[in-house]
């Protein structure tokens, strides 16, 4: 029988930093869970230029504009849940920081940086 499991993002197992943003990293029974904060002015393009990772994330704050490589772009918001395929870009909209959590995406995301 599997034993419940509790962590919080208070006391990641990995905080990965990058310019204008970072990803906190928990992992629960097997599945890797990020949080990421991004500030004004983080965008994913200026790191490499489109996104490969598929996302399914709860948006916590900020805006979050994203931008399909077919053209298709969208606005996320506080409350927001979205499902990304790979093939993105994405940029933090405004003065607030975006807070995303994501429970797909994060298994590498920000390592190489």
């Amino acid at each position: 029988m599997k034993k419940a499991e509790v962590k919080n993002f208070a006391m990641p197992d990995e905080v990965r930093e990058f310019p204008k943003g970072k990803v906190d990293v928990i992992k629960v029974s097997g599945a890797t869970v990020g949080r990421a904060v991004l500030e004004p002015g983080w965008r994913w393009a200026t790191s490499v230029k489109s996104c490969e990772a598929a996302h399914f994330q709860y948006h916590v704050s900020g805006v979050l504009r994203i931008r399909m490589d077919d053209g298709t772009e969208f606005d996320c918001k506080p409350g927001d849940v979205s499902l990304l395929p790979p093939g993105h870009d994405a940029w933090v909209v405004g003065n607030e920081p975006v807070v995303v959590v994501d429970f797909q995406g994060m298994i590498n995301y920000a390592k190489s940086l």
